[in-house]
This record gives structure tokens, C-alpha cells and sequence, in this order.
């Protein structure tokens, strides 16, 4: 058994890629009212992760739960995108926004733990980060609070980078 594939945490699975973390997110059921009474079709949002740097979201929608989630899965899988990691947080403070779901990320010292809530904590989880400070503000839709942590994880610049553009210059940092 893998060992993220805790019995008990139901959500992850970990069974193609072998190096992919799944999380689900979400699961919303819909009804429509149709003579014979009501059809229910459900939407799942997953978020799956190789927790190296790389995440991606998905958002599949099917007559039963099992259909959404592998739907969902696919998708965020083939959504991937790579993310730029300081050690085991994040290089800078930053805000994301979409919709009206609006999230701030803070790099946290070691030891520290992933602080944020329901969708920010499931996109963190997957992309490796193990200490940050999240706050999410505005929203509480799932879809949009994942979507606003996704936009402010890909607005994360390395260090160096955000030096050069400065028309700064990098110093090689001794050890003591």
C-alpha cells in the first residue's frame, strides 16, 4: 500500500501515476425534475499534485460520483503546472484572486504546517508546500477559493529572478 493511501482518509488516491497525489476537493449533487421525479447528476473538484512543484486542478461532472471523480482526476491531470518552491514554502507573500474568491499565501518558518482552510489546504498539500500561512477572504466557494490559490501559486517568482529585474545583483551567500 502506498503510503499516502491512508485507509480512513478516503479522498487521495494514489493508484496510476504512482507518484500523484489526488485530493478531492468537492462533490456537489445536482437534481433535475423530470416526470417519473427527481435525476440527480453530480460535479466533483479534484486537485491532484506530485508534491515536487507541479499541481493542477480539474472539475468533471457525470451521472454518478465514481464517473466525476475519475473525470475530474483526468483533467487535473493533464492541468498541470509547475510552481516555484523555496525549500519546503513559498518564496514571497502573495494574493490570488478569481471570482470572488480572493486568498493570501505567507512563506512560514519550518515547523510551522500548512495554516489555511478546506480548498487552499488541498492545492498546498498536492504541490509539495509544507510550510505557509493562508487566508482567504471574500468566497467561500470551493471552485473559487481552489482557483484563486492556483493564480497566486503561479504568480510565485524565484528570488533571483525578481532581483535581476530589479536591475539588482545577486551576492553568493557565505556559510559560518
Amino acid at each position: 500500500m502506498a503510503e499516502n493511501n491512508i485507509p480512513g482518509e478516503g479522498a487521495e488516491n494514489d493508484s496510476r501515476g504512482g507518484d500523484t497525489a489526488e485530493k478531492v476537493v468537492h462533490i456537489n449533487r445536482c437534481a433535475k425534475v423530470v416526470k417519473g421525479g427527481r435525476r440527480f447528476s453530480f460535479s466533483a473538484l479534484v486537485v491532484a499534485g506530485d508534491r515536487q512543484g507541479r499541481v493542477g486542478l480539474g472539475f468533471g461532472k457525470a451521472n454518478e460520483v465514481a464517473d466525476a471523480i475519475k473525470k475530474a482526476t483526468e483533467a487535473s491531470r493533464k492541468a498541470m503546472v509547475k510552481v516555484v518552491l523555496n525549500n519546503n514554502t513559498i518564496p514571497h507573500e502573495v494574493l490570488g484572486e478569481h471570482g470572488g474568491g480572493r486568498i493570501m499565501l505567507k512563506p512560514a518558518s519550518p515547523g510551522t504546517g500548512i495554516i489555511a482552510g478546506g480548498g487552499a489546504r488541498a492545492v498546498l498539500e498536492a504541490v509539495g508546500v509544507r510550510d505557509v500561512i493562508g487566508k482567504s477572504f471574500g468566497s467561500s466557494n470551493h471552485a473559487n477559493v481552489v482557483k484563486a490559490t492556483m493564480q497566486a501559486l503561479s504568480a510565485l517568482r524565484p528570488r533571483d529572478e525578481i532581483l535581476r529585474a530589479r536591475g539588482k545583483e545577486i551576492k553568493e551567500r557565505k556559510a559560518l
